[in-house]
Parts: structure tokens; sequence; C-alpha cells
């Protein structure tokens, strides 16, 4: 198409094209193993979180790109998966800021929304990772604003973005180490390029349509890369109005000091008003900070977002269900899969349990769902997985008149020791504390199966070998499933560990469990080992030393 500007009907055949491509090409997505384990899922969910984008347009009669952009923001936001996923939403939806109110958007205004949507994206990640998405996104968009001038349509432009995405994306394993140690181009990156390639097809005239594939895969897949370490849950959110009598407001001079009371931090001015979002145990102290410049417009500590309103409208169709029971204290929502496991942080007092991991990230909306049935004044959510945070963080974010916390726990054995130091009796700001601490007094090993041959971190890894994992390191690579397990433990248990214990998973036996406990009994004095058939998937073991 020969256009020099594009609206919204064209826009939404472009986003339809992108999400089939990376669908029929997710699977691939999901090969580019950082770790050999099978558990990763980039692909899987950034076509899920893709399609769930591209079917809120499917039924849609606009012809305003800002409105369709509009549209698209808030259906990749609901079902965003995974980090990739998130950091997906977060760059279409400051794309579709960059669009605001336009019908058309010409090629300069196409450029400098692709940057809008870049800082977005930048900005809702504490501690971006560069040789991955971002880069990516970045250097692409990068490249728009500072080329658009030497096009003339806006298939020249996408074309240029393209190219550019795939030199970006070639030089990621010069960027981040462990791509370039096992031999491949960063996963998100390349399913971002793949959803650009959709839309320059879409502008040359081309549909692709959606191939038979599954909605997730096992066989092989990249444990995605963590892109936050959160340290404070106690999420804080404001508008602030300037007061010119008041101590002069410098944006960075604030966020620096926020940053010294938590992380995920989001500082938006507009002239006299400001937007704040910060996560810290010291609520009262970024509020006290705050106050020096102006007058609190809103308030919320926890959640607070202008969209929320018009994003649950979209799923009014579904008839309201009757409130039947009054309004309780606490919710706590937990992210775990196998039967077993499930059981397990049920009876330790969780109120909620989504079913997922790493292979079956849980949506935002999945989270939005069991917020609103929990009916809560109060919600803690323990992801379990650290590609599951951000997700999660996203859903409390668009959550009004409800306290939500994120505790960042990345692996079962942290949500099952922060769950077991909740108090009832205790206030928000003192749970968020205790929990939090909770998750860093506990190792995590686990113990799959590898899918290829590959090493890491000096350790041979041979295709279906048993590989011990502890915390993220994959530290033994052997053929017996119990020699890993063991070998594993003894890089867990020193001198100070206490209680042990191991949950089995499906593939496993009962047996083979209390020998590997009989093992550590007699290897380690004072050790107390405790055993649990948690049917969980992918890991024959899950331990946990404390």
């Amino acid at each position: 198409m020969s256009l020099k500007q594009i609206n919204g009907i064209v826009f939404k055949q472009m986003v339809i094209n992108g999400a089939n491509n990376l669908a029929n090409k997710s699977k691939y997505v999901d090969q580019l193993n950082v770790f050999p384990v099978p558990d990763g899922d980039t692909g899987t969910n950034m076509s899920m979180t893709m399609t769930a984008g591209a079917k809120e347009l499917v039924s849609l009669n606009e012809a305003s790109i800002g409105k369709v952009a509009k549209v698209l923001s808030r259906g990749l936001l609901m079902g965003a998966r995974g980090n990739s996923g998130v950091i997906l939403s977060q760059l279409f939806r400051g794309f579709a800021t960059g669009l605001e109110g336009k019908d058309e958007a010409s090629i300069e205004e196409i450029a400098f929304a692709l940057e809008s949507g870049v800082k977005t994206a930048y900005k809702a990640v504490m501690k971006p990772v560069e040789g991955t998405i971002l880069t990516v996104a970045r250097e692409s968009a990068e490249a728009a604003v500072c080329k658009y001038e030497t096009v003339e349509t806006i298939t020249d432009l996408y074309e240029l973005v393209v190219n550019e995405m795939q030199i970006s994306l070639d030089r990621t394993p010069d960027l981040l180490p462990v791509l370039k140690e096992v031999g491949v181009v960063d996963s998100g990156g390349q399913g971002l390029t793949y959803i650009f390639e959709g839309f320059l097809k879409a502008l040359k005239g081309e549909v692709i349509n959606l191939e038979q594939v599954s909605e997730t895969t096992q066989e092989s897949a990249q444990m995605a890369l963590s892109s936050d370490e959160i340290e404070f849950g106690y999420c804080t959110e404001f508008i602030l109005r300037l007061d010119e009598e008041r101590t002069p407001f410098k944006e960075e001079v604030f966020r620096g000091r926020l940053e010294k009371l938590g992380n995920s931090i989001v500082v938006v001015q507009d002239e006299d008003i400001v937007k704040v979002h910060v996560h810290t145990l010291t609520p009262g102290e970024a509020l006290t900070l705050a106050q020096k410049h102006g007058e609190f417009v809103k308030l919320k500590i926890e959640n607070m977002t202008e969209q929320h309103n018009e994003i649950i409208g979209q799923n009014s169709s579904e008839p309201a269900m009757p409130a039947t029971k009054e309004q309780v204290e606490y919710g706590i929502i937990s992210v775990v899969a196998g039967e077993g496991i499930k059981h397990l942080f049920e009876e330790q007092g969780c109120h909620y349990v989504i079913e997922g991991g790493q292979t079956m990230n849980p949506s935002t909306e999945d989270f939005l769902k069991a917020i609103d049935e929990l009916n809560a004044k109060n919600i803690i959510i323990l992801p379990n997985n650290s590609n599951i945070i951000m997700a999660a963080n996203q859903a409390a974010q668009v959550t009004e008149d409800i306290n939500v916390v994120v505790i960042p726990s990345k692996t079962i054995p942290q949500g099952y020791t922060s769950l077991i130091m909740f108090n009832e009796n205790a206030s928000v700001t003192e749970n968020t504390e205790v929990m939090t601490q909770a998750i860093t007094e506990v190792k995590s090993g686990q113990v799959t199966y590898a899918v290829r041959d590959t090493q890491m971190n000096g350790v041979d890894i041979k295709e279906n070998d048993f590989i011990g994992i502890l915390d993220k390191d994959i530290v033994v690579s052997v053929p017996d499933r119990f020699e890993s397990a063991c070998a594993l433990v003894d890089k867990m248990i020193d001198e100070d560990s206490e209680i042990v214990t191991i949950i089995y998973g499906e593939g496993t036996d009962e047996d083979e469990a209390d020998e590997l406990a009989e093992y550590i009994e007699n290897k380690y004095d004072d050790v107390e080992v405790t055993i649990f058939n948690g049917e969980q998937p992918v890991y024959s073991y899950i331990i946990s030393v404390e």
C-alpha cells in the first residue's frame, strides 16, 4: 500500500496479521531456550497476549486509529501473560497514548508513537535488561524517529522498523552473555519481530491466516529472563497537584528520592499534575515527600488507575453475581500447578488458587477475576514464579477500592514459606514486610529433565539428563533422577539448615521420595525432612531448605 497515512481499519488488519504470524511461529520462539528445561513459554505468552488484544478488534467497527489502538491496549492489558506479555502490552499502551485523539496517523506520528511505546515499556520495568525485547523495541523505534523523513510511505517506515528489529535481534547475544553461551537470540525480541513482520505484510496486502497451533507447549521452551528483582511489596499511587508556593518540583530529583524508599516507580508530570506509583514498605514517607510539592487530588494505597472502570466495562456482558457475603478483611491468592501443591496451600490458609506456573502463566484478567470473587478489603498475591510477577503487579495497578499487595515470590517454596508467615490480625504493612522477608530465608531447588544438549555455568548438559536447579542456576546434570536430586540437596544444605521439604511430582513415586529423605537424614544430623506429593507437572522434585 502506498499510504502516507493509516486509519483504524488498516491498523486493525495489521494487528490481526501480526497476532496470527506470531501464533504460527510461537513454538519456535518457545524453542529459543536459555535454560534447557521444559518449562518456558515466552512465545506462548506473547502469542496469547497479542491474540487477546486482536480479539477485541475483530468485531470493532471503528475507523479512528486512536480509538482502535486504545481498544487494543486494553485487550493486551487484560490478556497479558508472563513478563514478555506484560512488556508487550506496555509497548502498545504507550503507542496508543501517542495516537490518542487521531483519526489517521502520518509517517511521523507512527514513528513517535513507537517511541512513546518504548518509553512506557521501560517505565514498567524497574531494572530493564538489555539484550531483550526492550532493546529490540527501543533500537527500532529510535531508527524510526531518526529516519522517518527519508521514507515516503507507511509501508516504507515499517520496512525500516522490521529491518532494524532484525539487526537489533541479531545483536542480543552480544548484550546478554547467557544468550551467546547457548547460541540463541532473545526470544522476546524474536516474538516482537514476528509481530511487526505481520504488520508489514498486511501493509503489502498479504493476509496471514492462523494455522493449527496448540495454546501451550511443553516440548521445548525458555525460562523467561527475570527483569524485575522486586524487594518492596506495598503499592502506593497518587495524583498530586503542584503548588507554586511550595518546594519546586523537579521530576528527576523526586524520582531519585523515591528510589530510596522503594521500586516499581513511575513518575509522570503533565503541567501542574503529577501521577506517581511506587512499591514501598513505608508509604507514609512517600506521601510526606510528595506533600512538600502540592496537594493530593487522588490517593490510593495499593491500587489506582483512571482506566479501571472502562476496562471492567469490557466484561459487563456477563451478568453480575449478587453479593452474597460480607466483605472480609483479607484474601490470599496463590498461583500453583499440581493438585497436591494446591491442597498444601489451601490447608495453610490460601483463599484462592489460580492453577498455573511456568508453562501456564495466568493473565491479568485471571487475577482480576480472583480479586473480584474473594470480596476482600486487602488482597495478597503470591505469584510463585518470576515470570508471573509482572502480570500480578499489572492486575494490582488496575484495581480500585481494594488494597492489592504482590509478594514477589519466585518459587513454590518461597510462596509457601511466605504464606506461613501471614497473620490475619496484623496490618497490611506488617504482613507485607514479614512475608516479603520470609521469601529471602528459603533456598529453592528443582529437578527436571533437559530438552537438549548444551553447557551452562560450566555444567555439561545432555538431552534427557536430569538437571538440578538451585534458585536460578543449573548445578548438576546426570542421567539418573535420584542421583540428580541427591546432588542438588548436597548443594543446598549447609550447617545452618534445619528444615528440608521434598515435594515430588508426576512420574516420581513415594518410595523414591522416601529414599531421598533417608539419604538426607543419614547424611545430615539435626535436619528435619518432610515429604509431600505435589502432583506437579514438569518438575520431578521441588525442594526447599530453611
